[in-house]
């Protein structure tokens, strides 16, 4: 059977966030270092970005680097931060030919500067692209996403800006990473973790999630497929009843 085929697209995700993992335990099982894992780990990365374009997802968020994988040796974070900054530059054209808007969430100016200078340069060039997002969450934490949106609510509400009364739903949001972006309706996550590891976890209240044992470097188009067949399945209640849907 032909999953893409099988794929209802009337029903598809409008946000899909993906926690890449797997990169490390993939290298290690062939007998390479953990950067080698990094390396592969870009192919499915562009496979995936490619794929979701053809479908007509309209928002991808990738898991690329959390505030904790800061404390990882120094070698693999560096090389992930190269690995980055040669990607943007490899894709930039592919981003450009397929109408992709590339955005970042997370704590920026904690980045190496070369990064930062990388992520401005094609986020600049990209910014009138509609056809999709793709937002890179990157040295981010949903707990630091969460504190930072508290304590700016918090000033506004000291500074008589906002009252505590008109605080919501639509003004957290307002000040999140994500304030432009919808919530996610579906998250997957490879290598067989069944974790969410501080990744967005406001956003995913009422996502549907995805666990595969698959290891990222190996993920595939058809793992992809199969994921949002397996949303397609699922009755989204968002607490109603079955009859009240």
């Amino acid at each position: 059977m032909n999953l893409y085929e099988s794929i209802d697209q009337n029903n598809l995700p409008k946000h899909l966030a993906i926690i890449m993992d797997g990169n490390g335990r993939w290298a290690k099982q062939k007998g390479f270092l953990r950067t080698f894992g990094h390396e592969n780990g870009t192919k499915s990365v562009r496979k995936t970005v490619e794929t979701c374009t053809k479908l007509g997802i309209q928002n991808l968020t990738l898991y690329a680097f959390s505030t904790e994988n800061w404390n990882r040796p120094k070698l693999e974070v560096d090389t992930l931060m190269k690995l980055l900054v040669s990607s943007l530059k490899n894709e930039l054209k592919t981003l450009m030919e397929n109408n992709i808007r590339l955005n970042t969430i997370g704590n920026f100016s904690a980045l190496p500067n070369s990064v930062q200078k990388e992520l401005a340069g094609v986020i600049e060039k990209t910014s009138a692209n509609s056809r999709m997002t793709l937002t890179l969450a990157l040295s981010y934490g949903s707990r630091e996403e969460l504190i930072s949106a508290i304590k700016n609510i918090s000033s506004k509400v000291k500074n008589n800006i906002i009252s505590i009364d008109s605080i919501d739903e639509s003004i957290i949001n307002q000040h999140l990473y994500t304030q432009n972006l919808p919530d996610v309706d579906l998250l997957i996550r490879t290598s067989g973790e069944h974790r969410i590891s501080n990744f967005l976890l406001w956003q995913i209240a009422y996502a549907e999630l995805f666990f595969t044992d698959v290891l990222w470097p190996d993920f595939t188009p058809e793992h992809l497929y199969e994921a949002i067949l397996s949303y397609q399945k699922r009755e989204r209640r968002f607490g109603k009843t079955s009859e009240q849907i």
